[in-house]
């Protein structure tokens, strides 16, 4: 039995997606103010996410839901090492760490994979989607805000593999609703996504510390003091 799941996430992830949209450390991003530290202890936890959501898709890459949306040329953990390797230098490895929210994460995916292996579906989805959907936005306002040659530190914002972006959500979306999930496990990818959204907003709200300082409260706070309910493509997050 087939449900249409690509549009009951986008559809039931719309209020996550907007509250995304109005964090503070998203809102200044989306106005052109990008602070280094900040953004790379982001790409830090991005790299430890995407290597655990990466790991475990490749371990179950023949389980009859999951091996259906297993696309490896969405893959982003060796496009995070390429940036992490600019950000902090050769020896990344010995300067990052995982944050107390991004371990969260992290364990979230893994505990999910050995219980539930279908929700994965949701985290995928969360990430890679709006990865694709906003990517080339956020890297035009990352190279403008930070003053980066073109390429660098952002690889993780581009796709070699996926010459054409468009057509490709166009064939996720079609093989997400061609997933052999009944509507009680639709609805589970759902409750899942909006958990992942949550996620990936407390490893925001970390950051909102580290912008302030650079920035000064009385900028962030104008910054983000509106509302804005306007388009949600550019978050980084599913769309």
């Amino acid at each position: 039995m087939s449900v249409n799941l690509a549009t009951m996430l986008r559809e039931g992830t719309k209020k996550s997606h907007t509250m995304a949209e109005n964090m503070g450390f998203i809102k200044c991003f989306l106005r052109g103010v990008v602070e280094k530290t900040s953004y790379r202890k982001l790409a830090a936890n991005l790299y430890y996410v995407y290597g655990a959501m990466e790991a475990e898709m490749e371990r179950l890459k023949d389980h009859p839901v999951l091996g259906k949306v297993y696309f490896p040329e969405l893959n982003r953990k060796a496009a995070l090492e390429q940036d992490l390797a600019f950000y902090y230098g050769p020896q990344w490895q010995s300067e990052i760490e995982l944050s107390p929210m991004g371990k969260a994460y992290v364990d979230r995916v893994r505990e999910i994979a050995n219980q539930q292996p279908e929700l994965l579906v949701a985290h995928l989805y969360t990430r890679y989607l709006g990865d694709l959907s906003g990517g080339q936005i956020l890297k035009k306002i990352a190279v403008t805000a930070m003053k980066l040659d073109n390429g660098q530190g952002t690889a993780f914002y581009e796709f070699a593999q996926i010459p054409d972006e468009k057509a490709f959500k166009t064939q996720y979306r079609q093989a997400m609703d061609e997933l052999p999930v009944d509507q009680a496990t639709a609805e589970a990818i759902v409750e899942e996504a909006n958990a992942a959204f949550g996620m990936n907003m407390k490893m925001f709200d970390e950051l909102e510390g580290n912008l302030i300082k650079a920035i000064g409260t009385m900028l962030f706070n104008s910054l983000t003091r509106r509302n804005s309910g306007g388009s949600t493509e550019s978050t980084g997050l599913a769309t």
